[in-house]
């Protein structure tokens, strides 16, 4: 069995910073995308970042000069470092992995989410 945990989130002011962490664990075959959604209360969950196998990495609207992903394949973890840090940021967190794993099928698997709040 596949699953995803996340940590980092936390309760920083406006201007601060914080690095996310989405492992892996569980019979994987390879890991073809890695992605950090967040949803705020009350809005839909929207893209933050992803990196895909290839390493062709993505952000969302606006968010590409404070936040950067990175990942390390051997550990089977995406990072997400979050800087300058604004109130608008503030929602639960999520990971996304697709993973290919012992049945060889290629699975979306979603991690518990990490809360993130910004204090003005």
């Amino acid at each position: 069995q596949v699953q995803l945990v996340e940590s980092g989130g936390d309760l920083v002011q406006s201007g601060g910073s914080l690095r996310l962490s989405c492992t892996a664990s569980g019979r994987i075959l390879g890991i073809y995308y890695m992605g950090w959604f967040r949803q705020a209360p009350g809005k839909q969950r929207e893209l933050v970042a992803s990196i895909n196998k290839a390493g062709n990495i993505n952000y969302g609207e606006s968010l590409e000069d404070r936040f950067t992903i990175s990942r390390d394949i051997a550990k089977n973890t995406a990072y997400l470092q979050m800087n300058n840090l604004k109130p608008e940021d503030t929602a639960l967190y999520s990971c996304k992995f697709m993973i290919q794993d012992a049945s060889r099928r290629t699975i979306e698997y979603w991690g518990q989410g990490t809360q993130v709040t910004v204090s003005s």
